[in-house]
Order: structure tokens, then sequence, then C-alpha cells
């Protein structure tokens, strides 16, 4: 049985839990329970989280543990020396090491981010990036692998991150049956940005939403105002008031964005073809989707093609 530990610091978040959750999760989803769970901190005992709540924990040192989970709060930590050392000798066997969010930052204190790709939340990247030079800081990225280092960008993200570790150990199958368990509509891949195009548009309004989200089910599709006007069941005209008024902008240039999303989602993750691509995400040819590339990011779809598979070593 594979021992998956969540080792938590004084004052940890308790969202960290969710990463843990999917391991139980997974449990449900295998002939025989795939993995052994615990909490683990510094010496053992009852540790507190960021709401007062104190946490029942074993001592790190008592188990052998395949993987270790950091979970600490929402403020730069400071790991104590016994927790670093023990993060090193667990590197130095081969075993899987994963920070959350904040997390990454008890990479650094331990020495193991120099020459490492890393992640974290998106507000401390810089820095992450001016403690650790020597380390190599993406921020936009939801999750990253390097090696046997996993680190993951927010606290909801850390379950893309468990998930992945899932499908490493389990196969794609398991991994989907445990998102469906825990009622994940969309598992994200760990290139996929930070930003999500839908939660940057802030529709409050139902009608507006379901739109949207028919929008991105749908990318391949001409998606015409009037179409989304009818899935809205309003008229064009109240449709694209009332769009603007809760997005701040048009229905096209809102399915543009949902459309740059995805496709280059597809060319970091899925190596597939430009051409490929622009048919899928709707735009319909590769000079289209070139020039909108260049407007939103300033660079063009090529710059994206295999980013992914080019930076990440094999597993």
């Amino acid at each position: 049985m594979h021992r998956v530990g969540l080792l938590v610091l004084p004052g940890f978040q308790n969202m960290c839990f969710a990463a843990l959750s999917a391991f139980e999760v997974a449990n449900r989803k295998t002939a025989q329970p795939a993995y052994g769970l615990h909490v683990v901190s510094e010496r053992g005992g009852p540790v507190p989280c960021s709401m007062g709540m104190e946490v029942t924990t074993v001592a790190m040192d008592a188990l052998d543990l395949d993987t270790i989970l950091i979970a600490v709060g929402m403020e730069v930590p400071a790991a104590p020396e016994p927790v670093l050392d023990h993060l090193r000798r667990a590197v130095r066997s081969g075993r899987r090491v994963a920070s959350i969010c904040l997390g990454a930052f008890v990479l650094g204190q331990a020495g193991l981010l120099e020459g490492r790709r890393v992640t974290t939340h998106w507000r401390w990247a810089e820095e992450l990036k001016a403690r650790h030079p020597a380390a190599r800081v993406e921020m936009d990225r939801l999750f990253i692998q390097d090696q046997d280092l996993w680190s993951s960008a927010g606290m909801a993200s850390g379950i893309d991150l468990a998930l992945q570790l899932i499908e490493s150990d389990q196969g794609r199958d398991v991994a989907r049956a445990t998102a469906k368990g825990m009622v994940i509509h969309h598992r994200r891949a760990g290139g996929q940005s930070q930003h999500s195009a839908l939660l940057d548009l802030d529709a409050q309004a139902d009608r507006i939403q379901s739109a949207l989200a028919y929008a991105r089910r749908n990318l391949h599709e001409a998606l015409s105002v009037e179409n989304l006007a009818e899935v809205a069941c309003l008229s064009t005209r109240q449709f694209s008031r009332l769009f603007r008024q809760e997005t701040g902008t048009s229905p096209a240039k809102a399915v543009e964005t949902l459309r740059l999303e995805a496709a280059r989602v597809m060319l970091e993750e899925n190596g597939l073809s430009i051409d490929s691509v622009s048919r899928r995400t709707g735009f319909g040819d590769p000079e289209r989707m070139r020039r909108a590339f260049l407007r939103a990011y300033g660079r063009p779809p090529s710059a994206f093609h295999g980013r992914r598979s080019e930076q990440e070593p094999a597993d």
C-alpha cells in the first residue's frame, strides 16, 4: 500500500485536506484500498490549523511515507530545521514530495529548488523568485512535476495535483472516477493557467452563466450572439445588454477569450497541431488564431506548441 502523508505546519490552511481527500476517494475506486493516509507533523500531537482548531497528528519520523504533501498557511512559512532535514532525506531516497500553494517556500528553505521547476500562488511568485533565484519559478501553472518534486499553485489546485499523482499510480480511469466522485466537472491539466477565463468573466446571473458554460463546452461551433441568447432564453438585445452588464465585455470577446484559453492548453498539454487546435477551438483557420494569440499574448501559437513536453522530463 502506498503511504501518503499530509505534513502540516502550525497554522496550516484547512483547504489542504482536500488534496488528501482525493486519495481517500481513490481508495473507493480500486479493488483494494491503494493508499494509507496520514496527517503528520514535526513532533506529532495536536497542531492548530488556520482557523484555530487542533488536528491530531503523528510524528513525521514515525512513518515511512512514499508521498509527502506539504501543508502551510496563507503567509510565507518558516519551517523548523528538523522538518527541512526530513524533506531533504525524503528527496534523496526518491520519495515524492509535493508542496501545496506556499509550501513551495518550504522546499526552497530546504535547498531543494536549485535548478528545479516550481510553481506557487501567483501573488507570491515574485517573492519566491527573489528568495530562491536558482529556482525556475513558473507562476502561470496550476501544478508542476520536476522528477519526484511536485508543486501546486493555490489551495484548490492541490486537488488537481493529487489527481495527477493518482493517475501516475493507478491510471487514468481511476483518476477520472476519483474526480467524478468528488464532483469535479473538469480535470485541469498542470499547464493550465492559474487565471480562469470563466472566473475573470465572473457572471452572477444564471442565464449568463449557462450561456458561458454552453460556449465552453461547444467551442468548435460558431457560437453566434443569437445562438447564445437562445441558450439563455433571452432576446438577442436583452442578452447582449445583460451580458455586458454582468461581464464588462461583449459576447464575441468573451467567446474569443474562452477559445484562447482552450487553444493554449491544447497546444501546451496535448501537442496537437496548430491546424487541429484552430478547428477544435472554433477559430476556423490558423491565421485567425494566430492574430488572436498575438493580441492576447504578444506571441504566436507556435510559441506555445508542445511547451510542456519540452520543459518537463519524462516520467
